[in-house]
């Protein structure tokens, strides 16, 4: 078994045809190559994209800032189930979105993200 988790364009037009697992969660930055998201989509292949995939970590520090801002200690326990309810909904956002356009994952993340931001932008305006 290989996992696309250390290096970029691991998996490229040339070897995606040689996929065989159902899902491939990106641990990388950029494993998979642009060309090969349509090849893995079409093959049936889930792709959960390294922008998903690792978001975890950041969630992570946001919510040590947070903290740290706020002057409050929240549990290990509390961490976690702050964390897996934001994880839980960046996926189902991303899967949902996805099958409604039928495409694939990847560009339905960055296209949910970059709409975030513009959106925030729109709202609170550039800061500082």
């Amino acid at each position: 078994m290989r996992a696309p988790a250390a290096l970029e364009n691991q998996i490229t037009k040339a070897n995606a045809d040689n996929i065989k697992a159902k899902i491939v969660a990106e641990g990388a930055n950029g494993p998979t190559t642009p060309e090969t998201d349509r090849i893995l989509f079409e093959k049936g292949v889930f792709l959960i994209p390294a922008i998903l995939a690792n978001s975890g970590g950041v969630t992570s520090n946001y919510f040590e800032g947070v903290q740290n801002l706020t002057r409050r200690h929240w549990t290990v326990e509390d961490t976690n189930e702050k964390l897996e309810t934001k994880m839980v909904k960046a996926f189902n956002d991303v899967y949902d979105l996805s099958k409604k356009h039928k495409t694939d994952t990847r560009n339905r993340a960055l296209i949910l993200g970059v709409g975030r931001v513009a959106e925030a932008i729109k709202t609170l305006g550039l800061w500082p």
